[in-house]
């Protein structure tokens, strides 16, 4: 399966247009508490937890979308954009989401 984020897919054509596909993945409230337990694993102003917590949130929604656009019988995603939101109540939560457009190649 084909992720992008352009429009096209250079040296291949767009036959059809399978529709809007999503991923989605939410990190728990725990995680916070967890990375700022880890907040001593910061060094030069990262933290390691932190960012592979949002990788591995960023993998499942990307997964997720690619999964969805199998199931439509796609064999790329074109123009995928990711976006990162704090939801729930006092942003206990954050949400990873993954959304693109499922085509078949020709």
């Amino acid at each position: 399966m084909i992720l992008t984020t352009t429009h096209d897919i250079q040296g291949r054509t767009i036959r059809d247009y399978k529709g809007v596909v999503v991923g989605e993945a939410i990190l728990g409230a725990h995680v916070f508490r967890d990375l700022f337990a880890g907040i001593r694993d910061i060094v030069g102003g990262r933290s390691g937890s932190y960012e592979k917590s949002l990788r591995e949130a960023r993998r499942i929604a990307l997964d997720e979308l690619a999964e969805e656009a199998r199931r439509l019988g796609a064999d790329a995603v074109v123009g995928v954009d990711i976006d990162y939101e704090v939801i729930g109540e006092k942003g206990s939560m954050m949400m990873v989401s993954a959304s693109g457009t499922a085509v078949s190649l020709g």
